[in-house]
C-alpha cells in the first residue's frame, strides 16, 4: 500500500481554500488504497480520520499567527483570547522585529523547521513514503526540498498560487526566496502541478529544467453536504462569496451596476447585491456611496461555525450560494491573473446557479465559466459587463436565469485524485491507478 506523508500548513482550517484543496482529496486517496500521514499547523482541527501530528512554528512570527488561529478554535474570541494575544504579542514583538530584519520572509515560513524535522523521523521508520507538500503557504514546500535533499525522498508538489509574479523581477527578499524556492521544487521535486495552463507555462519558461514532470490539475469541489434549493423572490439577488480588497475588488461591477441602474431607475428595488466573507473594499464603498447605491450592498461578514444549526461555516456558505439569483466572480487586474482562478469558481459550480465572472486575461478560466453556463466580461470592459447584468436581468425577468441542459457538469474533487495518481504511476512512485 503506498503511503503518503502530507505536509500543510493551514490543514483543516474552516472555508479555507488553502485548507480545502487538500482536505477534499483524503477519502478519494484513502479510496484508491492510498495509507496517509499529515504535518500541519495548530490553526485547524485535528483530524481523527488520519494520523495527524500538528506542530508550532519555530520564528516568532508564526507562532503569533498560528496561536490566534488555535486560541480562536478553543476559547473563542472573547475576553480571555484577546488578553492572552496581548501578552503574546508584547513578549514576541521584539523578536518579530529581528526575525523580519534578518530574514524579510512570510510569517509560515518557520514551520519548516518543525515539519522537516518530523517528517524526518517518520520516513525513516516508514520505507517508500511520498512526501505531498502543498500551499499555500510555501513552507510546507521548503520543508519537503529538505527532506528530499537530507534523505532523498519521493517527492510531489502541489503549487495553488504563482511563486513568481509573471513579467515581473522579484524585489524583495521574500519575493527572491519564493523564486529560488520554485526553482528548487522544479527542480528536485519529482512531480509538480499547477492549477491552471498559465501557471505551468510560466514555470515551465523559468525553469526548463522542469519538462514533463509538470501538468495542470483541475482541483475541482465536492458536491454539497447540506441539501439547499433556488427559490426566484421579488429580488435579483447578486452573491459574492470571499474577501475583497485593493486586488479583487468588487468596484468593476458596483461601477458598472451604478451606471446601468441610471440608464433603468425604475429597477432599482429589483436589486440587491449581498456580500459574504468580508467588508466591502475600499474602493467599492466609496464608489456605492458616490454612486447612491450603497444601500444595496448588504455584508454579512464571515459565515462561521453554527452551534445551534450544527453546520459548519463552509455548509452555511453553500446554502447562501445555492439561493442567491446569480454567483459574482471577481478575478482582479494583477499580473497573477493569467495564470490564476480563484478555487471558488468550483464551488460554485456545484450550485447550478449562473456565475457572472469578471475575468483578466484567462481564457482557460473564461472557457470554464461559460462551458457551465455562465456569463464572462473582462474586468476592464464596462460595455461588456452591462452586457451581462443586461442579460442576466432579462433571464431572470423571464423567469429562466437557470443551467441550460448543454452546461458541463460540476467538477469534483475524484477527477483531479485519478489525475495526481496516475502522473504517480507514471513516476514509478506508486503502483499503477486503477
Amino acid at each position: 500500500m503506498p503511503h503518503f506523508l502530507i505536509l500543510s500548513h493551514g490543514f483543516n482550517m474552516d472555508g479555507r481554500a488553502a485548507s480545502q484543496t487538500i482536505t477534499d482529496k483524503l477519502p478519494f486517496l484513502s479510496a484508491h488504497g492510498v495509507h496517509l500521514s499529515v504535518l500541519s499547523a495548530v490553526t485547524g482541527i485535528r483530524d481523527k480520520a488520519v494520523t495527524h501530528q500538528q506542530l508550532l512554528p519555530w520564528g516568532p512570527s508564526g507562532l503569533r499567527f498560528d496561536l490566534r488561529h488555535m486560541l480562536r478554535l478553543r476559547i473563542g474570541k472573547g475576553f480571555a483570547y484577546r488578553m492572552i494575544m496581548l501578552v503574546v504579542s508584547i513578549v514576541l514583538l521584539p523578536l518579530i522585529v529581528l526575525e523580519r530584519a534578518l530574514f524579510g520572509l512570510q510569517s509560515q515560513w518557520s514551520w519548516a523547521f518543525p515539519a522537516a524535522i518530523r517528517g524526518a523521523l517518520m520516513l525513516r521508520k516508514t520505507a517508500g513514503t511520498v512526501v505531498y507538500s502543498t500551499g499555500g503557504a510555501y513552507s510546507a514546500h521548503l520543508a519537503a526540498y529538505w527532506l528530499k535533499r537530507w534523505l532523498g525522498a519521493p517527492w510531489i508538489a502541489e503549487i495553488h498560487d504563482p511563486m513568481v509574479r509573471p513579467g515581473q523581477v522579484p524585489q524583495t527578499r521574500d519575493q527572491r526566496f519564493q523564486a529560488w524556492l520554485e526553482k528548487m521544487i522544479c527542480t528536485h521535486a519529482d512531480r509538480v502541478w499547477w492549477f491552471t495552463e498559465g501557471a505551468l507555462r510560466g514555470a515551465q519558461a523559468r525553469n526548463p529544467q522542469l519538462a514533463a514532470r509538470g501538468f495542470v490539475v483541475f482541483p475541482g469541489a465536492n458536491p454539497p453536504t447540506v441539501q439547499a434549493s433556488y427559490r426566484r423572490g421579488e429580488q435579483l439577488v447578486f452573491a459574492h462569496f470571499g474577501s475583497l480588497d485593493a486586488t479583487r475588488s468588487l468596484a468593476p461591477f458596483v461601477r458598472t451596476l451604478g451606471q446601468w441602474l441610471q440608464r433603468y431607475p425604475e429597477r432599482r428595488r429589483q436589486i440587491r447585491v449581498d456580500i459574504y466573507g468580508g467588508a466591502l473594499d475600499t474602493d467599492s464603498s466609496k464608489l456605492a456611496e458616490t454612486l447612491g447605491i450603497e444601500s444595496l450592498m448588504v455584508c454579512h461578514g464571515r459565515l462561521e461555525a453554527c452551534p445551534e444549526s450544527g453546520l459548519s461555516g463552509r455548509e452555511r456558505v453553500m446554502i447562501k450560494m445555492h439561493e442567491a439569483d446569480c454567483l459574482l466572480l471577481m478575478h482582479g487586474m494583477i499580473p497573477e491573473c493569467p495564470e490564476y482562478i480563484p478555487s471558488k469558481v468550483y464551488e460554485y459550480f456545484w450550485t447550478r446557479r449562473p456565475v457572472l465572472a469578471l475575468t483578466w486575461r484567462n481564457p482557460q478560466l473564461d472557457r470554464l465559466v461559460i462551458e457551465h453556463g455562465g456569463y464572462v466580461a473582462p474586468t476592464d470592459d464596462q460595455a461588456a459587463i452591462l452586457n451581462g447584468i443586461d442579460s442576466i436581468y432579462a433571464d431572470w425577468s423571464a423567469g429562466c436565469l437557470t443551467m441550460t441542459p448543454e452546461a458541463s457538469p460540476p467538477l469534483g474533487v475524484e477527477q483531479a485524485v485519478r489525475r495526481i495518481l496516475d502522473e504517480c504511476g507514471t513516476a514509478g512512485l506508486v503502483g499503477e491507478n486503477k
